[in-house]
């Protein structure tokens, strides 16, 4: 029986052999395998007559009309959901009441209607069958045909020059690579187009205060180039961390000299409004000084790390962000802890690679920041509140790792032995 129970090893062990590399073929098996198959390529291209009466636009005077035509040179009929888009040059979002819209169907297009959509600082026009929620259908070898007419509203910023339209569709799968069309109206009369820019000018720790649970911010706003912005400015402070439902943050902003707790959100905290009043060139850097500090129900024993984000937005109507900072990072620790984070901040530049432009802050508590920023938004640097040092020495990790190879030593001594025993076993059968 021994003999026969050895001699039957072989057989199960290539058993077990033949099951893991079915497994492991089935596992290592391309997934290109499952996918499914792909649809025909977008054919449909869009083009864009030339406006008329001109190219140009008056804030509140007459409107250009142009015609919007899609093409279908396949042999079967195609869907077609379009959109355009108003992309303006400056620093101001748009609210959809700043430009002007209307679409008509020429000749055997069907009646059309749209509406308005509102994901970003764009505007944003979507036109589909009059009384349905589907798109068109382009018919094989035809086309279809729009008249459309735009013009800039009465409240069209000021610190915004010309207005991009970019005529597109959702999906953009159902056009071709070069499907895509755009047109540009200049604003009448012309502007110097400037950018706003944000960043964190100062950081250290809190006014009359050494501890390392607490540190101070100062966010500064500004905006360049001619005019200024119709509605006041909303921001908010983002915090983060692995630790940030044991942190039990808080956040004050400075107004009219008096410290006010900010309102928070699961790390979300609102700054201060930043009014409209002539903010603009002329009215130079608007500043927000913020506090971070640990709270009492806070259950750190150790220096963390927070990253540090700002969203600024429109504070009505379009209130999606349009720019922030990012990128930027503080560290806070008990003041009884046992850590001893350096008072003095250092800074690494570590922009987020989403953004469009970037600004160097100077981390020094007593300096102010230098700023260089792109059209299109601005992005703060990396910020740390703290000088620490990576711990190379020994901490209370080191008897764990002891533990652990003290358990892998003896594991190791296991599995030599029962392997011995088993050799024996069988030699003796």
């Amino acid at each position: 029986m021994p003999a026969r129970t050895a001699a039957r090893r072989p057989v199960r062990a290539a058993a077990a052999t033949a099951v893991v590399a079915a497994v492991a073929g089935t596992a290592l098996m391309p997934l290109s395998a499952y996918a499914a198959p792909a649809e025909d390529d977008g054919v449909l291209k869009i083009t864009m007559s030339a406006p008329t009466p001109s190219g140009q636009l008056k804030p509140g005077g007459t409107p250009g009309t142009f015609e919007l035509m899609v093409n279908n040179p396949s042999d079967k009929v195609r869907a077609f959901h379009p959109s355009i888009s108003g992309i303006p040059k400056g620093p101001s979002p748009l609210q959809q009441n700043d430009v002007t819209f209307q679409v008509e169907p020429v000749g055997d297009t069907p009646a059309s209607e749209s509406f308005a959509v509102q994901q970003g600082s764009s505007w944003e026009r979507v036109f589909r069958p009059t009384g349905k929620t589907g798109g068109f259908e382009v018919p094989a070898g035809g086309k279809l045909t729009w008249k459309v007419t735009v013009g800039l509203g009465a409240s069209y910023p000021t610190n915004l020059g010309d207005l991009e339209l970019l005529a597109s569709s959702a999906p953009a799968s159902e056009l071709a690579k070069d499907g895509k069309a755009s047109l540009t109206f200049k604003k009448d009369p012309a502007v110097k187009v400037g950018e706003f820019k944000t960043w964190i000018a100062s950081v250290g720790t809190c006014e009359g205060s050494a501890a390392p649970d607490c540190r101070e911010l100062n966010v500064k706003y500004v905006a360049t180039g001619e005019g200024t912005f119709n509605t006041a400015l909303g921001s908010r402070l983002v915090l983060d961390s692995p630790e940030l439902d044991s942190a039990d943050l808080q956040v004050r902003a400075q107004v009219d000299g008096k410290w006010q707790d900010a309102k928070a959100d699961s790390g979300k905290f609102t700054l201060p409004v930043i009014s409209k009043e002539n903010f603009g060139a002329a009215s130079g850097e608007r500043s927000t000084r913020i506090q971070i500090k640990l709270g009492p129900k806070s259950k750190l024993t150790k220096t963390t790390a927070f990253t540090v984000a700002t969203d600024v937005f429109l504070n009505e109507g379009n209130t999606h962000p349009f720019t922030g900072i990012r990128g930027g990072k503080i560290d806070l620790a008990p003041a009884q802890g046992t850590s001893s984070p350096s008072p003095s901040p250092t800074t690494s530049a570590s922009p987020s690679p989403s953004a469009s432009a970037s600004a160097s802050a100077s981390a020094s508590p007593s300096a102010s920041a230098s700023t260089t920023a792109a059209a299109g938004g601005t992005t703060g640097t990396t910020t740390t509140g703290s000088g620490s040092l990576a711990n190379t020495g020994a901490n209370s990790n080191t008897g764990l790792y002891s533990a652990l190879a003290a358990a892998l030593v003896a594991t190791g001594g296991a599995a030599v032995w029962l392997g011995a025993r088993r050799r024996k076993a069988v030699s003796q059968a």
